[in-house]
Formats: structure tokens, C-alpha cells, sequence
């Protein structure tokens, strides 16, 4: 399968700024110091809420996201996570700065420096592929030791995702891949094993996809982290890789050559992307969560092409 082949959803369904209750809007506005005169909505992600470049009437110019409690229950405490996180964040010249945050108890929004860049092409090109899994190297680097005291350990942070296979061996629905329910204990038991693995002191984004990352002519930035925690410094690699499989890429040169994986045990590795499997084949078959009506298939692909690799990884017939 080739890149050009691949049509999955790549982004959900986004509020835009007149959706915004106007108390929340001022309430913007008195952080960034004047009225909002002009905003662009950014696409990408699957979040419901309000996601856009801002400028204002004394020039001033910002990248503005808010999320309340209407749009989608979980979503402003996401992104309280991602203030405590990235208002912790050192200045690697990678990551936008967070500016301000306003929370009102149901509407949060979080002000961050705007950063004149794209996210990468979709499906992934191999030059920027490239590129952006050269650059996670710099990231893990920077962000290790961990800067972020309050960052929760992975293995906290992953224990639900690594219990998707066991999840689905409680109750394997009838539409389970003949391969998966051939080994579906075992594939469980592989998937919780991952969480023996995980530990580290690197600062792990735990979400990086295309809609995650932005470029400008000089530099890759990494943007919401609002899942990051404290773990290995190969974690960001795997992550990545899945999504490169996402859009038919090979991930395993990447992941035998890269610095971060190379030396890293491989069966530890292939316990991980089970795990990641299990929980896209758990999660996918949940019902759509309000405001992401696309979240539900973009998990069905992702299990698909990761499952692949798993197969390939085990090589159980």
C-alpha cells in the first residue's frame, strides 16, 4: 500500500469563534490585551473545540484553543492537563510557549505564542517524515531529564490503553479479526507485559501525528500535550511510527536505525504497539463521544494498519 492510497479522517469537527459564549471571549480578549479583530481557524485533531490563529486590534497575534463542558465533557480537562504541562515546559525552541490560561470551571482556554508553520502533509511525505523523526531525537534529549515534576509516570498514564486486548477478551465481539481471536489471550498478556517496559526520565508527548506536529522552513515544533508523562525516551518514536504505518509507511527501518529505539529490547517494543493495537481495536467499537463524530474511523485505520505490524512483529501463524 502506498501513502497516496490511504483516505482516513484527519480531523473532526471544530467550533469557531461566534460558537464561543461571549463572557469567554472577553475573557480571551482581557489576556491578550485588546478586542480580537480577525481569527483563522485551524484545522487538524479531533477535539471539538475552538482552535485559531487571533489577531488584534493593537497587532498583536496569538494562537487561541478553548474547549467547554457543552462541546465535549472531557475536553476542558484535557486541556487544563496541557496548561499544567506546557506552562512547565523549558524553552527548546520547539514548543510554542503558553501564554495565558482562562477557566472558568466550564470553558478553558489556553493563549500560546503563534508559530508561523504547517502541519505536515497528509498522508506523510518521506522527506518530512524524515525530518520530523530526526527532530523527535532533539526533543527526547531536551526534555530529559524530565522538566516536568507533576508529569504522571507511562506506565500510570497507559495502563487503560495497554488493557484494550484484555478488555476485548472479556467480551470479543463477533467481528474480531480471525488472526486476534486466534491469539487474543496472548496478545493480552503481550500488551500488559508493555507496562514493565515503560519507565524512564524523559518528558513523553505520547500523541505525536501529523496533526500534532507543525513546520516552518527551520524547525519542527510539537504541540498538544496534553497526554504527556514521564517514561522511556523511545515511546515518542514507537508513537510516531504508528502513524507513519497509519499512512503506509514502513515503520521498522525507522525504528531499528532510529537512537532512541535501535538499542532498546525489541520484544519490549512489539509489547507496546500490541498495546496500542488492543486499545484502538477497544476503542474503536465504542460509540462516537459528543462533538467527534470522525474519532471512532480514524481508530478502526489505526488498528488496521497497526495490527499488521503486530502480526509482522510476532510473526505468529
Amino acid at each position: 500500500m502506498t501513502p497516496d492510497s490511504v483516505q482516513i479522517p484527519t480531523t473532526g469537527v471544530r467550533a469557531v469563534w461566534a460558537d464561543v459564549p461571549e463572557h469567554v471571549r472577553a475573557g480571551i480578549e482581557d489576556l491578550l490585551g485588546a478586542p480580537v479583530v480577525d481569527t483563522v481557524g485551524q484545522h487538524g485533531g479531533f477535539s471539538p473545540g475552538l482552535a485559531v490563529r487571533v489577531r488584534c486590534a493593537d497587532g498583536t497575534r496569538a494562537f487561541v484553543k478553548a474547549a467547554g463542558t457543552s462541546l465535549n465533557p472531557l475536553t476542558p480537562g484535557m486541556y487544563r492537563s496541557e496548561a499544567s504541562i506546557a506552562g512547565r515546559l523549558p524553552d527548546t525552541g520547539t514548543i510554542p510557549a503558553l501564554l495565558a490560561t482562562y477557566d472558568d470551571g466550564d470553558w478553558v482556554a489556553l493563549v500560546f505564542d503563534e508559530i508561523d508553520g504547517r502541519m505536515p502533509h497528509v498522508p506523510w511525505r518521506h522527506d518530512e517524515l524524515d525530518r520530523v523523526v530526526h527532530a523527535v531525537t532533539d526533543l527526547s534529549r531536551a526534555l530529559t531529564p524530565c522538566p516536568v515534576e507533576t508529569a504522571p509516570p507511562a506506565d500510570e498514564q497507559l495502563a487503560t490503553i495497554m488493557h484494550g486486548y484484555r478488555d476485548i477478551a472479556d467480551e470479543p465481539p463477533e467481528d474480531l479479526d480471525p488472526w486476534e481471536r486466534r491469539h487474543l489471550d496472548r496478545l493480552a498478556d503481550l500488551a500488559e507485559s508493555a507496562l514493565h517496559h515503560l519507565a524512564g526520565d524523559t518528558l513523553v508527548h505520547l500523541d505525536l501525528r501529523t496533526d500534532n506536529i507543525l513546520l516552518d522552513d527551520d524547525r519542527v515544533w510539537f504541540v498538544d500535550w496534553a497526554h504527556a508523562c514521564r517514561g522511556a525516551a523511545w515511546i515518542d518514536t514507537v508513537i510516531l511510527m504508528v502513524n507513519a504505518a497509519l499512512h503506509g509507511h514502513d515503520p521498522e527501518p525507522h525504528i531499528r536505525r532510529h537512537p532512541l529505539s535501535a538499542d532498546v529490547d525489541p520484544d519490549h517494543v512489539t509489547a507496546f504497539i500490541a498495546g496500542l493495537c488492543g486499545f484502538f481495536g477497544a476503542f474503536s467499537r465504542r460509540p462516537d463521544p459528543p462533538g467527534l463524530p470522525t474519532l471512532r474511523q480514524f481508530q478502526r485505520a489505526q488498528h488496521t494498519s497497526t495490527l499488521a505490524w503486530v502480526r509482522r512483529r510476532t510473526g505468529w501463524i
